[in-house]
């Protein structure tokens, strides 16, 4: 009898959630682990149970927004150290004759981590159903946004405050330090100048839509449920 009312209890969707850590909260520690335990929050809402939003502590609130922080600066300190490389010294100066192809190829390097983690946060966006896996994803996402657009924001003003100060005096002074290096540098950094600002513009706009792209995944794939639960209703009232 004891084990019919076990069995009864853990196929019961309304069954109480039982902790069994002796206290210990599991903390994710990045995006990664934040996204497998907003699947687990999605495994217990998706069987029907309505937990509050409150079950989601102000505790465990903030370490989802902190990894979508972290996952942010992370995501644009790669794009900031690897695109300079790339389009200031790589292509101007070592891959100067490549097809359309390949320079796509080697242009997009710098952004993979960005690409990935954006991805990652769009797929997260099918879990958008309950009030904890609501809370998360939102906590998640707002970390991520306010990180890459304060990068992208940042990375814009260093650019054009470094295309403004590059007069030929200011650059030939500095150009003066590398000795007899100095008019090869001169002359190189003038090439790359034209550069600056594009570059700089299609980074941040990158990151702008890397912070923003995941938040309309989550939106329209919420109406799309919102819209399929309403259609299922009219079937069944008819």
């Amino acid at each position: 009898m004891s084990r019919e009312w076990q069995n009864k209890g853990s196929n019961d969707t309304n069954a109480q959630i039982i902790t069994t850590d002796n206290g210990r909260v599991y903390k994710p520690k990045n995006l990664l682990n934040a996204i497998s335990e907003v699947q687990q929050f999605y495994v217990i809402e998706s069987k029907g149970q309505n937990i509050p939003a409150e079950f989601l502590t102000l505790e465990r609130t903030l370490d989802f927004f902190k990894i979508g922080l972290k996952s942010g600066f992370h995501e644009g300190f790669a794009l900031v150290m690897l695109f300079p490389v790339f389009h200031f010294y790589l292509f101007p100066f070592v891959f100067k004759k490549l097809d359309l192809f390949t320079h796509l190829i080697f242009g997009s390097i710098p952004y993979l981590v960005l690409l990935v983690n954006t991805a990652m946060c769009c797929y997260i966006s099918r879990y958008y159903v309950g009030n904890i896996t609501r809370k998360a994803i939102n906590s998640l996402l707002v970390g991520r946004a306010m990180s890459l657009l304060l990068k992208a924001f940042l990375l814009y003003v260093v650019y054009l405050v470094l295309y403004r100060i590059s007069t030929p005096e200011n650059v030939w002074k500095l150009a003066l330090q590398f000795g007899s290096r100095a008019e090869k540098i001169y002359t190189g950094f003038f090439d790359i100048k034209p550069h600056l600002l594009p570059v700089a513009t299609k980074s941040a706009v990158f990151m702008l839509l890397a912070a923003v792209f995941p938040y309309g995944s989550v939106y329209f794939l919420d109406l799309w449920h919102r819209y399929k639960i309403k259609k299922n209703a009219k079937i069944i009232s008819a």
